[in-house]
């Protein structure tokens, strides 16, 4: 890597390496801010985390050359952050002056991005308890790059900051009041892949939907660039069917397992988490792409596939009610971005909407996938969370503050942070 200046920035200008963890994988990206541009230097991944045949990749900053790839047995999202490190280090790419970090649950208290100290760790230590599929994974990753970087801030980029500003009637759950205090309520989630849609579309119209559908899915009503509703709940688990979570579920069903099977939380956890689904549903496999493979020879991969569907089209039903109607759609997402059949069965029962494709140019990869005389813009786009982790690093350490605020202060709207830059044009 190359040389720093005497005050330990680089002369080339401010980088950030973003790192963005999920279940079992590691993405990552060193950018470099260039007034509102995020200019990727290389970008990469590690895949299959926690298995013998592990996938360690490293792209040039446009995405088209590989620079490294080696298949190697990566046995957690540490070690695969120390390989990703070593590989930087022997790159000719600047050095980050920042790293920023993919949390996805900040908890109750902790409701905007923030610089990592010793306040903030405990906080997302704490939030642990509401998604512990994610958060410890994400904190041992900080532990690790605080090891690598001791003297580089590090930044935590919530994905439930984006709906930190959810209204009080798609905040609050229907619970017991009392519940809320211990933190019970709606936080929302892929909140860093919706920003990126609207820092790419600054000019999207003002009732906005975005589908993020992978491994995890959800769906956002936003308007005018503001969250006021989502499918997801006090935890990654909740709203649409996704590959191996259950989505919403009847609470009897939970109660019943409690009762007559004698599950305890562990194992309601491991139901709802590992076990549901696409995968629960098939039998066979939480990858659709695999049920497509099967699902004319078996009928539970097609029942599974049929209901995930269903599931993610009713979601946007109810978001186009929550916003009295829907200017435009955006699929994002591995499904979302990759999957055209998916695309057109979720749609074909929203022509009520004003939402219907163009199926030559769904099946071909066009932006704009909806039907030129609809009613209801439809666009395909890139989640890019690695981008918006470094905007928020940026946007924090070059000016704007610490984020942070106390559990009396009115929660802050993430999206707020980028006007300045969004009008201007966002890379």
């Amino acid at each position: 890597m190359d040389a720093r200046d005497a005050a330990g920035v680089n002369p080339g200008g401010f980088h950030v390496l973003a790192l963005n963890g999920g279940s079992s994988s590691l993405k990552f990206g060193l950018f470099g801010a260039r007034g509102c541009e995020m200019l990727p230097r290389v970008t990469g991944e590690a895949q299959a985390i926690g298995s013998s045949a592990g996938l360690l990749r490293v792209r040039d900053g446009h995405g088209g050359t590989t620079l490294h790839e080696e298949t190697v047995a990566i046995a957690d999202s540490v070690q695969a952050f120390r390989r990703i490190a070593r590989l930087l280090a022997g790159l000719d790419v600047p050095a980050p002056d920042a790293i920023g970090h993919r949390i996805v649950h900040g908890g109750p208290q902790l409701r905007t991005h923030a610089r990592i100290d010793t306040a903030v760790m405990a906080q997302l230590e704490a939030a642990s308890i509401y998604a512990p599929l994610h958060v410890p994974a994400a904190l041992s990753v900080v532990r690790a790059a605080q090891a690598r970087y001791p003297s580089l801030p590090q930044v935590a980029c919530l994905d439930t900051a984006f709906h930190a500003g959810l209204p009080e009637v798609a905040r609050t759950l229907p619970v017991d009041r009392a519940l809320q205090a211990d933190g019970v309520q709606r936080y929302g989630f892929h909140g860093l892949s919706c920003a990126s849609i609207l820092a790419q579309w600054p000019e999207a119209p003002p009732r906005l939907v975005i589908a993020h559908l992978g491994s995890g899915a959800s769906v956002t009503a936003a308007r005018d660039g503001r969250s006021i509703d989502t499918s997801m709940g006090m935890t990654p688990n909740g709203g649409v069917m996704m590959a191996t979570r259950s989505g919403d579920l009847d609470p009897g069903v939970l109660a019943w397992l409690v009762r007559e099977r004698g599950m305890d939380a562990r194992g309601l956890e491991r139901l709802v988490d590992h076990r549901s689904g696409l995968l629960g549903v098939s039998g066979i496999s939480g990858d659709l792409r695999r049920l497509r493979q099967m699902e004319r020879k078996e009928p539970a991969a097609k029942l599974a596939i049929d209901m995930f569907v269903l599931s993610v089209r009713k979601q946007i039903a109810a978001m186009a009610a929550v916003l009295h109607g829907i200017d435009a759609l955006v699929f994002t997402g591995g499904i979302g971005e990759h999957d055209a059949q998916a695309r057109a069965d979720i749609c074909e029962g929203l022509g009520w909407a004003g939402i219907r494709l163009d199926a030559s140019r769904n099946r071909g990869g066009a932006l704009r996938i909806g039907a030129r005389d609809a009613a209801c813009e439809v666009r395909v786009m890139a989640s890019e969370e690695e981008r918006q982790i470094c905007r928020h690093v940026h946007v924090l350490l070059a000016g704007a503050g610490d984020q942070r605020e106390d559990s009396a202060s009115p929660p802050l709207q993430s999206p707020s942070s980028f006007d300045a830059c969004n009008q201007a044009g966002s890379g």
